[in-house]
């Protein structure tokens, strides 16, 4: 049984830097507050929910729900590395498309600490271990910290294959800074340009500069989705449809082909995105609107090749070319992306379903992407995950 599925709420909280915000479960039951206002229904609705977090221990889901009410449902906590929005996205999803449920929520919501991401379990191998095996032959700077290494050195390969400068990436940074000016929500709302982005302290000489990576942030955003008989049987909007959704994981060539740019995700995105075309019957010119992982610049260029926005190696063009940005063929990151909305990993691929779902209704302010109708969202997570999600306006 497959039953078409809507958003029919999202609820979003500014995003803000370490030492800053509330803590997680207040921002968990502020976020879906807004998303069951927005949906104009109560928690006792709610038939399952799905919480996302990365850095928590066990029933932080509940904790942060309980807030908002104690209907003993099923509350599922997901942990999927920076894809984990999306993938408790997809399950929530999932739950009403087969028909288990008709009405189900996600949230996700990241208490962060200043500085690098790292493991705090130092009592057992890591769950990256494999990968960073492969790292470790290709990239010979461990001085640095493992999420710069991995994206950093996919960047470089970018750049030693096909000539890519790095003045692109810096590029995107400021494009990305141009869009957050335009959101109220995002961390970082100063708009810098490409001589802010090249001139910014490198991290790695050539390759990385500093306003080249997103911050830490800590943030909660939600979702509500429900099956298209419970939406007109409660007279809920089902303007924005979601029309494909995908969640893959590494296969092989992750490890094997011995290059940065499939270790940091490029074929599980790829994959995904191959899926969701042909479940929502559209290609990649169809799409007016994107929100991807942007957690360096290097991938957002990265990921225009995997979603199939331009060949391999043409990532450099599209950049110049102005084709990721308003008056282009796609805005992206309309939001400021992770690099200048922020990125608190269990909130993010929610925050790009807020987003997204207001593009889509024509709600997003000086944001707005003009007559926007088809939008996608790109989530990924080493280790790995990658969620590739199709929206479309309904009606």
């Amino acid at each position: 049984m497959t039953r078409k599925v809507f958003v029919a709420g999202v609820g979003m909280i500014p995003f803000k830097k370490p030492g800053t915000s509330e803590t997680y479960d207040v921002m968990g039951a502020l976020a879906v507050q807004q998303a069951l206002e927005d949906a104009g229904l109560s928690y006792t609705d709610v038939q399952q929910a799905y919480a996302g977090y990365v850095y928590g221990d066990s029933t932080c889901g509940q904790k942060a729900l309980y807030r908002v009410g104690m209907s003993g449902i099923p509350v599922i906590n997901v942990n999927n590395n920076c894809a984990t929005g999306s993938s408790a996205l997809f399950l929530a999803r999932q739950a009403v498309q087969s028909g288990a449920v008709d009405c189900a929520l996600a949230v996700g919501f990241e208490f962060m600490q200043p500085g690098a991401l790292r493991s705090r379990w130092d009592d057992r191998a890591p769950a990256l271990e494999r990968a960073l095996d492969v790292v470790d032959e290709l990239v010979d700077r461990k001085d640095l910290p493992s999420a710069i290494r991995q994206f950093s050195g996919a960047g470089k390969a970018h750049m030693d294959k096909y000539g890519t400068r790095l003045e692109t990436f810096a590029k995107i940074r400021a494009k990305a800074s141009q869009h957050a000016a335009r959101n109220p929500l995002a961390v970082f709302r100063n708009v810098v340009s490409t001589e802010d982005v090249m001139n910014a302290p490198m991290l790695w000489d050539g390759v990385l500069t500093r306003l080249m990576a997103c911050p830490p942030t800590c943030g909660g955003a939600a979702a509500i989705v429900v099956s298209e008989e419970f939406a007109r049987k409660r007279g809920l909007r089902t303007d924005v449809l979601i029309a494909g959704q995908a969640l893959t994981t590494d296969t092989p060539s992750t490890y094997d082909a011995r290059d940065m740019i499939r270790v940091v995700g490029f074929d599980m995105a790829q994959a995904a995105a191959a899926s969701v075309y042909e479940q929502a019957g559209i290609g990649p010119r169809d799409i007016d609107v994107i929100e991807l992982h942007d957690c360096f610049a290097q991938n957002e260029l990265l990921t225009y090749e995997a979603l199939g926005l331009c060949d391999e190696g043409h990532g450099e063009k599209l950049v110049n070319d102005g084709d990721n940005t308003y008056g282009g063929k796609w805005v992206v990151n309309p939001s400021g992306g992770l690099l200048s909305k922020g990125h608190p990993l269990g909130a993010t691929g929610l925050a790009q379903c807020y987003e997204l779902t207001h593009q889509l209704r024509g709600t997003a302010d000086a944001r707005q992407v003009r007559d926007a109708r088809v939008a996608l969202a790109h989530n990924v997570g080493l280790g790995g995950a990658c969620v590739v999600t199709v929206y479309q306006k309904a009606g």
